[in-house]
């Protein structure tokens, strides 16, 4: 195998060892799947095995699993909890409640076993309780066995069959999936509609399906030579007499399992230099062809690009899969609806696949911290977006749409923290502003504090030390204090722990002879470094830069053409800070607070000066 999956199974061996050797430990299984569709019914049946490892230092009684498609049944907790909030999600509302039997979503449990013995087991909505009869030790393992039954929902929210799009399968949350077990114990969170939490493991899956369909998704096709369908290498050895076609994939060191079909798919690829191969799946129309014709080359840049900058993909392949109700990541594939312009089409492919960092590798718990993978790629979104259309006028204000985003809900009188669970946000569009701006505006911040070059040092020190783990904020910070040699704690507890704001000005500036003493104050509870640009009348510029002193020190100089003042840091608890200038008041043409925009002040009525804007007095008596 290439160096890719080396690295991969380095990493599963790695985790193999973690509750023993270490203070950091994460739980790890093998699954073996073999299901069987059938495309008049909508409904499977399938066996799976599952080889679980307890990593943890913990004795464990009980395993649980999620069952996702029970959601879509009438009076699940996603339905009553779509027609009792305020805001329920478009996509929702009240669908669910008036899905017929024939079109609800179940995963039955037929038979379940421990180690070749029967087992007691309990469901309860989306989640099955499994009670061992054997209790797992530290360091042990034991097989789980089970036959299943489910019947596929109509397309409501991220998975189900015939979407908007009469895409026929989207198979995300599609398998009995073991729950995480972690330092804070099981999550079991029932299916209300959020995110999602899953232990790294090995997937080894058998799709039988009528032979038409071509499928995408997850994993590496092992008999693609015998499937055909745009994966074959010689067509000639194609059957294509098979009434049912079986599909075996195989996906190393992933925490989810997604595949799509359709009999009308179009399957396109494209080879990233250096990278994986990418396969786009759709189905072609009048209206969408141009776009999915453009799009191959633009992802290919988007991935080169983010290779570079962001650290590397691991895996070898990526597909870009028509289906769902918007776009959906999932290991080494998205769910995308299709029929988009292409600017459109193309956004949402970059975004999507950008969760394969900060979802698929970095795979934080997003219903705790749902903000480090939303709004961590939509940072890294923004940015990419910009680097592929550098001159289409909506994507120059790189952070300016995630930081108004995020002032709106500020300002709003009903900002809830980013410490809130994903389900318990008491409405979507709070959960929105968080997850999305909030959580990019926290990355814009570290930006502002520690410099883009020293800032990005630290994304990557961040992936790299965290792939294939389950980071948490404090993860993220001390990377970045690794990389600036900066105290950061008081960031984390300002602007995630509290909904403080951030809102700085300029309050007064006193010329005395050759000297400028300007008085800055501090209205809001969100303490922040500040960087000041002076302009002169002669047209030069001056930055004077105030680290806080709670930071324990500065941040390089980032525009090394401009001159810079260092001046003494300012002690938070100080409402007010006051520093003179070796310059006559008369000289200064404008004075300005973050002149990058990176600051997310909340009132930047008061954070310019600008002389040349001031009109001479008139004396309206005269």
């Amino acid at each position: 195998m290439n160096t890719i999956r080396l690295t991969i199974l380095l990493f599963l061996t790695t985790a193999l060892s973690f509750g023993q050797n270490t203070t950091y430990w994460q739980q790890s299984a093998e699954y073996t799947m073999s299901i069987d569709m059938d495309v008049t019914t909508n409904k499977l049946q399938g066996t799976q095995k599952v080889v679980y490892i307890n990593n943890s230092p913990d004795t464990l009684t009980k395993v649980y699993y999620h069952l996702y498609f029970n959601a879509f049944q009438p009076g699940s907790m996603m339905d009553i909890r779509s027609l009792n909030i305020s805001d329920p999600d478009r996509r929702v509302g009240s669908r669910i409640s008036k899905l017929k039997d024939d079109e609800i979503g179940y995963q039955h449990i037929l038979s379940l076993k421990q180690d070749g013995k029967k087992v007691a087991n309990n469901v309860q909505g989306t989640i099955l309780e499994v009670v061992l009869n054997k209790p797992i030790l530290p360091g042990k393992k034991s097989t789980l066995e089970m036959e299943f039954e489910a019947q596929v929902p109509i397309q409501i929210r991220r998975s189900g069959r015939d979407n908007a799009e009469g895409i026929r399968y989207s198979m995300a949350q599609w398998y009995p999936k073991v729950a995480e077990y972690d330092y804070l114990g099981w999550h079991t969170n029932p299916y209300i509609g959020r995110e999602f939490h899953g232990i790294w493991s090995n997937f080894d899956v058998k799709i039988s399906i009528d032979s038409a369909y071509t499928i995408g998704g997850t994993g590496y096709l092992q008999n693609a030579d015998e499937i055909g369908h745009g994966y074959a290498t010689d067509n000639s050895k194609v059957n294509k007499k098979n009434a049912k076609n079986t599909w075996h994939f195989k996906a190393p060191m992933v925490h989810d399992f997604m595949w799509a079909a359709d009999p009308d798919y179009k399957h396109v690829t494209a080879q990233v230099p250096n990278g994986p191969m990418m396969h786009f799946f759709y189905e072609e129309t009048e209206e969408n062809k141009e776009a999915w014709a453009k799009l191959p080359e633009y992802m290919v840049k988007a991935m080169t690009f983010m290779n570079k900058e962001f650290g590397v993909y691991p895996y070898e392949q990526y597909s870009f899969i028509q289906g769902g109700d918007g776009g959906m990541e999932y290991p080494m594939a998205t769910l995308i609806t299709g029929n988009r312009s292409f600017t459109s089409l193309l956004g949402v492919s970059v975004h999507e696949m950008i969760h394969s960092w900060y979802q698929g590798v970095l795979a934080n718990n997003e219903s705790l911290n749902e903000w480090m993978d939303e709004g961590f790629t939509s940072y890294a979104s923004d940015i990419t977006m910009h680097y592929l259309l550098p001159d289409d006028p909506s994507q120059a204000d790189v952070y300016g749409g995630s930081i108004r985003s995020y002032v709106s809900m500020a300002t709003s009188g009903v900002e809830e923290p980013l410490t809130t669970h994903a389900d318990h946000y008491h409405t979507n569009r709070s959960y929105g502003r968080n997850a999305y701006s909030k959580g990019a505006v926290f990355l814009i911040g570290l930006n502002y504090i520690l410099g883009t070059d020293t800032f990005m040092k630290g994304m990557r020190r961040y992936y790299n030390e965290w792939k294939f783990k389950h980071p948490t904020p404090i993860n993220v910070l001390r990377a970045m204090e690794k990389v600036s040699d900066l105290q950061l704690d008081w960031y984390l507890e300002d602007f995630v722990y509290t909904t403080d704001q951030i809102d700085y000005s300029i309050k007064t500036i006193a010329g005395n002879g050759d000297k400028t003493y300007i008085t800055l104050e501090r209205q809001g509870e969100m303490i922040m470094p500040i960087d000041l640009e002076i302009t002169y009348k002669d047209g030069s510029k001056e930055m004077v830069y105030i680290p806080l002193r709670i930071m324990r020190g500065s941040k390089p100089a980032e525009n090394k053409e401009m001159q810079r003042t260092t001046a003494e840091a300012w002690p938070w608890t100080y409402p007010t800070y006051t520093f003179e200038l070796n310059k006559n008041s008369s000289e200064i043409s404008k004075v300005e607070i973050d002149p990058s925009g990176r600051l997310a002040d909340v009132d930047k009525s008061d954070n310019v000066i600008d002389f040349t804007a001031i009109k001479p007095f008139t004396d309206p008596t005269k």
